[in-house]
């Protein structure tokens, strides 16, 4: 089957969190088209089993091969932790995760093989990062700590609040302890705490932006299978949003951190799919 080199790139995440990868693609691919699915109605993902995780993405992957897509980027953690694997077999487009990247540029940067991993209950605990990390280096040691409250705090706007910087000394101190020199941030809302991960971890260690490192392999790989579109193209509307509920909160968070104006946003019954 031959794919469309001009057709968009799907990404899906199970809320908003994936639009740091969104963004990161229109800041390194600004060539390419994007159709985002936002799942909404069904957030957060970090709680839920492994086959309701696996149900849901086959779901909205149904609908972004609808949209006639050239590759799928899997935004969420939680999602490229336990569907990745089940759902790559079943397509004959590129389809990535968030993970893969992240750890690749960890097991790099690390000097003294002591890599933190932030995330969901659910990411944390799937130990995907660590396996990951393993097969790269089975050397490193992996410390991974849950930060839910870290998702409700981007969502509500606290990014540079004293009640955020409170909250990330009390989850991160146990990691500073630990004497990691690397972190990556496992969850796609975290590169938005960025600022305030920094300023407590301090300036010895370096964090891992899974966002931006998907985005980089996401065009390695299109460039691989000729599948990036020609430099230069510019469409009047060249990214599309969906969302399962709630599309004006969706849509005002997005331009609150895209450098695209988001104009609208269409909610979808993702059920039917």
């Amino acid at each position: 089957m031959k794919i469309d080199r001009n057709a968009p790139v799907g990404v899906f995440d199970s809320g908003i969190g994936g639009l740091t990868v969104a963004r990161e693609i229109m800041r390194n691919l600004p060539s390419e088209k994007i159709v985002y699915f936002g799942d909404t109605a069904r957030v957060p993902y970090g709680s839920k089993s492994k086959e309701t995780i696996i149900r849901y993405s086959r779901q909205i992957i149904r609908f972004l091969l609808e949209q006639q897509v050239k590759a799928i980027v899997i935004a969420c953690n939680t999602a490229s932790a336990f569907a990745l694997d089940a759902v790559r077999d079943e397509l004959s487009i590129p389809v990535l995760g968030v993970i893969e990247s992240g750890a690749v540029v960890a097991a790099k940067e690390t000097k003294n093989k002591r890599v933190g991993v932030i995330g969901t209950i659910g990411t944390v605990g799937s130990g995907i990062h660590e396996s990951c990390l393993h097969r790269l280096d089975p050397e490193i040691t992996v410390i991974g700590k849950a930060c839910p409250l870290f998702v409700p705090l981007v969502e509500e706007g606290w990014l540079h609040d004293p009640v955020t910087t409170q909250v990330a000394e009390r989850y991160l101190d146990e990691l500073k302890e630990k004497e990691i020199d690397t972190l990556i941030l496992g969850c796609t809302h975290y590169p938005l705490l960025r600022s305030t991960i920094h300023e407590v971890m301090g300036d010895g260690v370096r964090l891992v932006n899974p966002a931006y490192e998907s985005a980089l392999e996401l065009r390695s790989v299109l460039k691989k299978e000729g599948l990036l579109r020609q430099e230069g193209q510019k469409e009047e509307f060249p990214y599309r949003f969906y969302v399962s509920d709630l599309a004006d909160k969706f849509k005002s968070f997005a331009n609150s951190i895209l450098p695209y104006n988001v104009e609208m946003t269409q909610k979808i019954d993702i059920e039917k799919y």
